[in-house]
């Protein structure tokens, strides 16, 4: 290995986190990713920005795994300047109206520029605070008039609540976009340890985009790469004492094993075996129809594509301080690699 990819789980995910890439301008965090992989195989990117890295061909006959996670974040988009130069947005993702008012934020226009979401003062408001504003109600002020702010910034630009990625004890780490940029590091350090690896099976990497957005990124891979089987890698609710506890897993008791009827049971069933035989740490997470991941797209791409999937345990989800456990990100690697070594042996 050479150069950016001697790092380990932890640098991998925060290097990762931090680098913007809002649905739809995903470019400059699929560029670091592919330096990353270049050892690893041969990297491309598709007419959708999707990131598709092919790690080995598939021998005659043999399986071809699809090992995904996607790679954008979410933010805002500028869609107006007022008369005063103000900043109008609209939602690409599901932000959490609830963080906006008075937050410090990015624009990225011909520089990035700082700006702040305005908030009326209390005094200001009558009878009453008012509270979740909707984002058509919300303005950014990046401190300049009409004419300037025309010069510095064009619509469409993207825009992003200002985060700082941080270490915190154990093995905690938290920033902005760790949906799902811990999924890219498992499926990453999964890549690199089946790397020596003796297989007949082939093995195509995909950090895709637009996920936020409605999965347009995964539809496109699957449909070029035409695997016969898939792991796709998510974060889902980890618990805290506000939310409801049957809907969440624990921080650092392992990947949740998705259970779902769009799932493939064998895959299931097999990825609780082998993390059982393999004693890593490991969750379930039941749904009654729909995972809400790339895993859903997938699925019933092509003619079918066998699909598991593994969520990365997360608190604070579509905040700027996503916070995960690097030991649940390593072990949902290890799941992966144990997995794929398994089956080809069973075969």
């Amino acid at each position: 290995m050479k150069g950016i990819d001697r790092m380990d789980t932890k640098e991998l995910t925060l290097r990762l986190a931090a680098a913007v890439g809002v649905s739809g301008t995903e470019q400059n965090v699929t560029a670091m990713a592919a330096e990353i992989l270049a050892p690893y195989g041969t990297v491309r990117t598709d007419n959708l920005g999707n990131l598709i890295c092919s790690v080995r061909k598939a021998k005659e006959g043999a399986r071809h795994y699809m090992l995904d996670a996607h790679i954008d974040e979410i933010g805002m988009i500028v869609t107006y300047i007022d008369t005063d130069g103000f900043l109008k947005v609209s939602n690409v993702g599901g932000i959490d109206r609830r963080l906006l008012l008075a937050s410090e934020v990015i624009v990225y226009g011909k520089q990035p520029l700082t700006g702040i979401i305005c908030s009326t003062p209390p005094h200001l408001q009558g009878e009453g605070e008012k509270k979740n504003p909707k984002i058509d109600d919300i303005y950014i002020d990046i401190g300049m008039n009409r004419e300037q702010a025309q010069a510095a910034v064009s619509l469409g630009d993207r825009v992003t609540i200002k985060a700082r990625s941080r270490e915190m004890l154990g093995d905690l780490i938290t920033s902005k976009a760790l949906d799902d940029r811990a999924g890219c590091a498992a499926v990453i350090r999964a890549v690199q340890l089946l790397a020596d690896t003796n297989l007949d099976c082939g093995i195509t990497l995909t950090l895709t985009t637009q996920e936020e957005t409605g999965a347009a990124g995964a539809k496109t891979a699957a449909f070029a790469v035409a695997p016969t089987h898939c792991i796709t890698v998510d974060v889902s609710f980890a618990y805290t004492p506000d939310s409801p506890r049957y809907k969440c897993g624990d921080l650092c008791k392992g990947p949740m094993i998705g259970i779902a009827p769009i799932l493939s049971k064998y895959m299931s069933d097999r990825l609780v075996e082998v993390a059982k035989k393999r004693e890593i740490p490991y969750q379930t997470e039941v749904m009654g129809g729909g995972t809400g991941t790339n895993a859903d797209s997938i699925a019933s791409s092509g003619a079918g594509v066998a699909t598991g999937l593994l969520s990365i345990p997360q608190q604070y989800m579509h905040t700027p301080v996503e916070k995960v456990s690097v030991g649940d990100i390593e072990n949902t690697a290890k799941m992966i690699a144990e997995f794929i070594k398994a089956e080809e042996a069973h075969k």
